[in-house]
């Protein structure tokens, strides 16, 4: 496709706009629908979306890394063959230099969580504020990856033949466009979720609806994707490991919280 556009004279990535169209969008939503809450201030709203996308980059790099354990443990083992120490650095860093979205999503939900508790703030009324913007996100997000090449699917005779890919693996070879099938999921996931925020639906459960329902999604995508670089582990993918514990830590969650409830007396309020 196209992974790099020229503008006024530069080269900018197309991964990079659709990604900030994503931002933008999802800074509307954050803006706009707090209104639909009452318990929800716009303002603490935005405040906590700055602080989780910090987890969001940490994380992505890292779970990046960890998908390039083999790559770390051979720049590692030959650290003798590098001519300084910040050389051997700059080898290192490049496993992490990518991002991958299982990473950024728990590194956003997990800074975004401390933050809400250290402040004392309703993590269930924020949460199901956040949920939809995920997919939102994400929508835009696989799009990118479909204009630049990355994430490609499998080879397929009625597929899309890439020839700019920067993974020139991608190259040459008719292709399932599963970015663009993830991302027309999203939009749909998005849509459900906002329905339901809007309405009131399974209040304080949407961001468990939206991890079981994208995980299980996400372990069907993944037989359908062609790239390599995603650590293969006992015949997994990780993406497909980390959606089997979302779908189990959830569903523990769901089978505790049940038991608590049915387990308080009639009459006594929640804590």
């Amino acid at each position: 496709m196209y992974p790099i556009i020229h503008i006024l004279g530069r080269d900018i990535s197309t991964y990079s706009i659709c990604a900030l169209v994503g931002v933008l969008a999802v800074f509307a939503w954050v803006y706009f629908l707090p209104k639909h809450r009452k318990t929800i201030v716009k303002e603490d709203a935005i405040i906590a979306g700055l602080i989780s996308a910090i987890g969001v980059i940490v994380g992505g790099h890292l779970l990046y890394a960890i998908t390039n354990i083999p790559y770390i443990c051979n720049v590692i083992s030959h650290y003798s063959n590098f001519e300084s120490f910040w050389q051997f650095v700059q080898y290192l860093f490049i496993a992490f230099g990518g991002q991958v979205f299982y990473g950024g999503m728990l590194g956003g939900l997990l800074t975004g969580y401390i933050y809400l508790r250290a402040r004392k703030m309703n993590v269930s009324e924020y949460s199901d504020l956040f949920a939809p913007a995920i997919p939102l996100f994400h929508t835009f997000g696989r799009i990118g990856c479909f204009l630049g090449g990355c994430c490609y699917g499998v080879e397929w005779e009625h597929g899309i033949t890439y020839t700019r890919s920067l993974d020139a693996a991608a190259n040459g070879v008719p292709r399932l466009p599963i970015q663009l099938i993830e991302s027309g999921f999203n939009l749909l996931l998005f849509a459900m979720l906002a329905f339901f925020f809007v309405k009131g639906i399974q209040r304080g459960r949407l961001m468990l609806i939206y991890l079981m329902t994208y995980a299980a999604a996400r372990y069907v995508f993944e037989c359908f994707r062609g790239d390599l670089i995603r650590g293969i582990w006992l015949g997994l993918s990780t993406s497909q490991w980390i959606s089997l514990i979302i779908v189990l830590c959830v569903m523990l969650y769901m089978v505790i919280s049940g038991g608590r409830k049915s387990a308080r007396p009639a009459g006594q309020p929640a804590a």
